[in-house]
């Protein structure tokens, strides 16, 4: 069983069937469901993740998946938030949203599950191999 950090985009894109990437994102998150591994979400990827659908007055989708899944909410602490400041200092095309992304995969020792490719290509420069 693998932990895995997942970024807004791979939430959003999974629960949207009208998204762009929602097949890319259910092809990459269905079979972290189903073999059971650990699934972390930054606090500020579930407030991404909720925006829309509280506009749209479907956000108790977006809980009863978290639940369902077993997703664990991982509040950003002092560690959390300074790593994402050095990673933005580092990278400074690196969006806030996804630095924080990129922390908690670093802080919990997770794998971070993100559909953007240059927010992967940064992840492999900057997390240790599995």
């Amino acid at each position: 069983m693998a932990r895995i950090a997942l970024d807004a985009d791979i939430v959003i894109a999974f629960l949207d069937p009208g998204d762009d990437q929602h097949a890319t994102a259910v092809a990459e998150l269905r079979p972290r469901l189903a073999a059971g591994d650990e699934l972390l979400a930054a606090a500020t990827v579930y407030a991404e993740s909720i925006v829309r659908p509280l506009q749209q007055r479907t956000d108790a989708t977006v809980d009863e998946f978290f639940d369902a899944a077993g997703i664990s909410i991982v509040a950003i602490d002092r560690a959390i938030a300074r790593r994402a400041a050095v990673l933005r200092a580092e990278h400074q095309a690196l969006r806030l949203p996804d630095a924080m992304s990129l922390a908690v995969a670093i802080v919990t020792d997770s794998a971070l599950l993100t559909l953007d490719k240059s927010l992967r290509q940064i992840a492999r420069r900057v997390q240790p191999s599995p």
